[in-house]
């Protein structure tokens, strides 16, 4: 009944295979493994983006803030959504390494709409020299609240950017959660709805700790590099990155993966409406926040469970939920059970 984050659970097997096999003998450093050429070849197929260029690195903030710093001059503001993983948790990682500053987009359900971008991007950059200029979109999916943007939200949102001149960025950490809500492809969610750099997401989806920076445009790729050096993110031994990010496109196990998490996501969302328990924000991909009366925190942590608290009003409480790639319908039951 571990249902605080999906980075609690452990890596899927064939990720751990992988790791293994990279074990054995000698390969070239600091990205120049055979793996390295594979996961591009494979990235690029999956993406049906041939120039697409990818570097990898070990976690979600770093691949962002490089991610967003390649794109964005210091001087610029980087839309995202109040409440998007870029802002509230990762300790100023994108304005760090961008000189950039954030612009709080807000939106329900951890969603901007056109109307609240075309406000934001309205009121900003209009003071001349004196104020920050517009400097690029960045949309994370799956959100903060568990929702997933449908390729036409991230055409619209894109397009709107475009109009400005903007280039825009989606934070995927959660990314196959979302294309398997979706039934979309990689592609459609990415540079064919106007997406530049996309941040793709593995350690919360079974790796041991991966994350792919996806650069659709090959002109950004050397200064991505050169920022990746000097913040201290290029791992010299990166054929232990390249292994995992291998393992995860072959075959389609990183969808496998995502769509088992949201299957059980699902099944608890379902087993608690029965029971009586509200929702926040609609059941859209693996984490949920549900709502129900007092007391129950007692009784789920008393029999193991293991979540987050959230904030809730009098005689009421909260929590976020999130299943991954390991939780079990036995895992599910006995929350419910509990419940």
């Amino acid at each position: 009944m571990r249902f605080a984050s999906d980075n609690t659970s452990g890596a899927a097997p064939e990720v751990m295979a992988a790791v293994l096999k990279a074990n054995e003998g000698y390969d070239r450093s600091y990205g120049a493994d055979a793996a390295m050429g594979r996961v591009t070849a494979l990235v690029r197929k999956i993406f049906e983006a041939p120039e697409a260029v990818v570097h990898l690195a070990a976690t979600g903030t770093a691949a962002n803030a490089l991610a967003i710093a390649t794109h964005c001059q210091p001087w610029g503001a980087v839309f995202c959504h109040a409440h998007a993983h870029v802002a509230e948790d990762e300790c100023n990682a994108p304005e760090f390494y961008s000189g950039a500053k954030l612009v709080l987009v807000p939106g329900d359900h951890g969603k901007m709409t056109v109307e609240t971008l075309s406000s934001s991007l309205a009121r900003t950059g209009e003071s001349g020299v004196h104020g920050v200029q517009r400097g690029m979109l960045t949309l994370t999916n799956v959100t903060e609240a568990g929702t997933v943007y449908s390729v036409p939200e991230i055409n619209a949102l894109s397009a709107l950017a475009k109009t400005y001149g903007l280039p825009c960025h989606l934070d995927g950490a959660r990314f196959a959660n979302a294309l398997v809500t979706t039934n979309a492809t990689p592609a459609e969610m990415t540079w064919k709805a106007g997406i530049d750099v996309l941040s793709l997401g593995g350690t919360k989806n079974g790796c041991l700790g991966v994350e792919a920076v996806v650069l659709f445009d090959p002109a950004r790729a050397w200064e991505f590099e050169l920022r990746r050096k000097r913040g201290g993110h290029l791992w010299s031994k990166n054929r232990f990155l390249s292994a995992q990010m291998e393992a995860y496109l072959t075959d389609g196990l990183w969808l496998r993966l995502a769509a088992h998490a949201n299957a059980m996501g699902q099944r608890l969302a379902d087993g608690l409406a029965q029971k009586g328990a509200s929702q926040r924000h609609p059941v859209q991909a693996n984490m949920q926040f549900p709502e129900w009366t007092e007391g129950t925190h007692a009784r789920l942590e008393a029999a193991g469970a293991a979540y987050y608290r959230f904030p809730a009003p009098p005689g009421r409480e909260a929590a976020r939920l999130v299943t991954s790639w390991s939780t079990t319908a036995t895992d599910v039951d006995q929350f419910l059970n509990a419940f």
